[in-house]
């Protein structure tokens, strides 16, 4: 698994061999990232179920001022600051947050200071909106409750032309619209897809 381009590009970043870990693949990060490459720069980017990382460590490498990682197991979450420090990421540009996905959003809706991983940041890096939202998670069940989060009407987790992208196996259905966001976008690529969901209003 390696970082595709950017400040960043080419390194090589260590995974962990896992029936349970289902690393978003190389050639699906590059579609990824060529589709919201206008949105990146100076952008805040939360990597839900992030894994090894790789998602948000292409973010910071193409231009991303801040990545939020969270990842319910702490050995991920070890992982993920190992890929961060082969990188030499400075620290003020990440969290790394121990904590399931769902529980997660509700405390940064709450603005409960999450329990932070070594890397030192302080908590206002974490509580505040972010404008992309890459979520993957390990399990079909997962979905539901995240997308609920994201689209309540009182919901401040996405900025105001944020963006919510969920990857998920191409015969598992979402919904088309969830509360407040709706789905503007499909891509498919082998047995995965990509949902692009944002704001009603700002959907074309």
């Amino acid at each position: 698994m390696r970082i595709i381009a950017g400040k960043y590009r080419g390194r090589n970043l260590k995974s962990l061999p896992s029936l349970q870990l289902r690393p978003t693949s190389d050639r699906l990060r590059e579609t990824l990232f060529n589709v919201i490459a206008p949105r990146i720069e100076d952008s805040r980017f939360l990597d839900l179920c992030a894994g090894s990382g790789a998602v948000g460590i292409e973010a910071l490498s193409r231009g991303a001022h801040h990545s939020t990682f969270v990842d319910r197991s702490r050995k991920m979450c070890g992982l993920i600051e190992t890929n961060l420090d082969l990188c030499k990421i400075p620290e003020g540009q990440t969290n790394v947050v121990q904590a399931e996905a769902a529980e997660f959003l509700r405390q940064a809706l709450r603005r409960t200071p999450p329990k932070f991983s070594n890397r030192k940041s302080e908590p206002s890096e974490h509580l505040d909106t972010w404008d992309i939202a890459f979520f993957d998670p390990p399990y079909a069940t997962d979905y539901v409750q995240v997308l609920a989060l994201f689209g309540a009407e009182t919901s401040s987790l996405l900025s105001e032309t944020g963006l919510l992208i969920v990857e998920h196996h191409h015969k598992k259905e979402l919904a088309d619209a969830v509360g407040s966001i709706i789905r503007s976008r499909i891509l498919k690529q082998g047995d995965s897809t990509l949902s692009f969901y944002e704001a009603k209003k700002n959907a074309s």
